[in-house]
């Protein structure tokens, strides 16, 4: 009698994004940003109010944000109003503005004696590191919107990154105003990164009229 070959059977395999929210982080609601303000500023947590304030102004990449010294922000006792600092990842430099709520928290805080000789902004506890790392910002971002009833897993750096810039670009529409800010190449880059799609155009283009 001959020999039957079965097809092998291989275990189903639970899907790696079952039940995560994956793709782009969404940015913070301007209500949102202000209840993790508040909470931090009842916590009197200065470091992460200090970097929070900071990655929402800047718009900075994590990599970029966890490595800006205090002489980047900072001269003669005076937060500068206007950074310029170069991207690792394009080495190329971009501009932003530091809103006076952020100035007076960074000025708060670099004179706090946690910050005594430190040189970067935001330094590590770990005596091996000289900064915070992305890793751990990224901890931070998510225990912020946590603590004020968000799903961690819909949020990341990215979303304080996109905050401000999504904020102007639904205001004015002016995407090469947020592609200068956001320091890229192409405003192909910008279009993706805020999820621009063509309802969204039209309905800019409604609100003109000419």
């Amino acid at each position: 009698m001959p020999r039957v070959q079965l097809p092998a059977v291989t275990p189903k395999r639970k899907a790696w994004n079952k039940g995560r929210i994956i793709g782009q982080k969404r940015p913070l609601l301007p209500k949102q940003v202000w209840a993790i303000r508040a909470r931090l500023e009842l916590a009197g947590n200065l470091r992460d109010l200090a970097l929070f304030n900071v990655a929402i102004d800047s718009k900075l990449r994590g990599c970029d944000l966890v490595k800006l010294a205090v002489v980047d922000l900072v001269k003669n006792d005076r937060v500068r109003e206007r950074v310029s600092v170069v991207q690792s990842k394009t080495k190329r430099p971009v501009q932003f503005e530091l809103t006076e709520n952020t100035r007076e928290t960074v000025l708060a805080w670099v004179k706090s004696p946690e910050m005594f000789a430190c040189r970067f902004m935001f330094p590590s506890r770990f005596h091996d590191r000289p900064h915070i790392s992305t890793r751990q910002y990224g901890r931070l971002v998510r225990d912020w919107v946590a603590a004020i009833g968000l799903e961690p897993s819909g949020y990341g750096t990215h979303s304080l990154r996109r905050t401000k810039a999504a904020e102007i670009y639904r205001k004015t529409g002016n995407l090469r105003a947020v592609q200068l800010l956001l320091g890229h190449t192409k405003v192909d880059s910008t279009v993706r990164y805020l999820g621009v799609e063509l309802e969204d155009a039209l309905s800019i283009a409604e609100r003109i009229d000419i």
